[in-house]
């Protein structure tokens, strides 16, 4: 088994399109958010605390998700949304630590947007935190996600800000823009490379 190393950031900080770059270095890649989608349809456990939290209402008559009526029940309501990420965060970190058990490779790579928040960043050997000016986080998320500035600001007040993420994180990737990203992913990769065949 290798070394489990987490990648995570703040929205627009680009932390998918850095954890892209180790992919195509050819490490093991985890995104813990697609899979929580996944399993939020296919786990039993999951499914029936949701039911019993949120009501049937929170599946489909074809047995999905219900999104729309979920997030419309969380998103003012911080208390269900605690109970929202009890019931979904601890299956998902089992499930990311089994598959990254599973791997060969010298070391595998879990991208979660609440890597720390969840306490999942608990179960890894080693954290990376993508950071970016606040300015250009906002520009990025405004351009991909057609939403306004003042929408993008109240997602970023509800994470946790940089600088408590980066006094937990082991190792920071500037993407900014101006520092050189390749360079970056490659020091970290080589370096995981050294340690786990060391």
């Amino acid at each position: 088994m290798g070394l489990k190393v987490g990648i995570t950031g703040g929205i627009g900080s680009g932390k998918s399109y850095v954890a892209r770059i180790f992919k195509a270095l050819g490490v093991p890649f985890y995104d813990a958010d697609t899979e929580a989608k996944k399993l939020m349809n296919t786990d039993g456990q999951i499914r029936s605390a949701l039911i019993k939290q949120f009501g049937e209402a929170v599946y489909l008559e074809d047995g999905q998700l219900n999104r729309a009526y979920l997030s419309s029940v969380v998103f003012t309501d911080e208390k269900r949304l605690q109970a929202l990420n009890a019931i979904v965060h601890p299956v998902v970190i089992q499930h990311g630590t089994d598959w990254a058990e599973a791997q060969s490779y010298p070391y595998s790579l879990k991208e979660a947007a609440l890597l720390f928040e969840s306490g999942s960043y608990k179960s890894l050997d080693y954290t990376i935190l993508v950071t970016a000016p606040l300015e250009m986080r906002i520009k990025r998320v405004v351009k991909r996600d057609a939403v306004s500035r003042e929408q993008v600001l109240d997602r970023i007040n509800k994470q946790m800000p940089d600088e408590k993420k980066s006094e937990i994180a082991d190792f920071v990737i500037v993407n900014d823009e101006n520092v050189p990203l390749l360079p970056q992913v490659l020091t970290l990769h080589q370096q995981f490379l050294r340690e786990r065949i060391a």
